[in-house]
């Protein structure tokens, strides 16, 4: 498999089923040259006007099965900004 083919496979949270994206690059062991974690771009803010949510760093361990469609993983959620309970708030 390229990266090319894992990049068009969406990567799914086993716990919750929430699309977290696309893998956009690999990062390799110097030790043993296989591959440690995918990186997953920051999702744009604002039609990306504002920039990018930091990038998602997926261990390879936490990988748990790869698919046609999509690539399953079982790893840590990102715990919820400051931010976004501010606006949560604002909407009340």
């Amino acid at each position: 498999m390229t990266l090319y083919e894992l990049s068009e496979k969406d990567v799914i949270q086993i716990k919750t089923g929430e699309n977290l994206g696309r893998v956009d690059d690999l990062d390799f062991s110097q030790e043993d040259a296989r591959i440690s974690r995918l990186i997953l771009r920051g999702r744009p803010r604002w039609f990306g006007l504002l920039g990018r949510q930091e990038d998602l760093e997926i261990e390879w361990q936490a990988v748990k099965s790869i698919g046609a469609d999509v690539v399953m993983v079982d790893a840590p959620l990102a715990p919820v900004r400051a931010g976004k309970a501010r606006r949560s708030w604002l909407r009340r």
